[in-house]
């Protein structure tokens, strides 16, 4: 089993920071992509940022310049840095973990944290 847990959320107001992680624990060789994914109310999932092994990064263009993804391959994981929030970025936040690696060759498609609040106050 592979479990990712978030921390880091919270309520702050608009033009501040906050930093997001998230750790994937279980039995894990590898994961290729690390990301964060937000869903506002009545709105569907989005990609946030994603980040390979490698370090290549992809952004949504509405935090790009604002957000930055860096995550730690050695302990599996991933943060997110979150500056310049705006009102429209309050959203409930996912980490996800794609193409995990639990023994050489074995792998699980994806997997998803329980979700944190963000919240930014106009």
């Amino acid at each position: 089993q592979v479990q990712l847990v978030e921390s880091g959320g919270g309520l702050v107001q608009a033009g501040g920071s906050l930093r997001l992680s998230c750790a994937a624990s279980g039995s894990i060789f590898s994961i290729n992509v690390m990301g964060w994914y937000r869903q506002a109310p009545g709105k569907q999932r989005e990609l946030v940022a994603a980040i390979t092994s490698g370090g290549s990064t992809n952004y949504a263009d509405s935090v790009k310049g604002r957000f930055t993804i860096s995550r730690d391959n050695a302990e599996n994981t991933v943060y997110l840095q979150m500056n310049s929030l705006k009102p429209e970025d309050t959203a409930v936040y996912y980490c996800n973990a794609r193409n995990v690696e639990t023994r050489p060759g074995s792998y699980i498609y994806t997997v998803w944290g329980q979700g944190t609040q963000v919240t930014v106050s106009s």
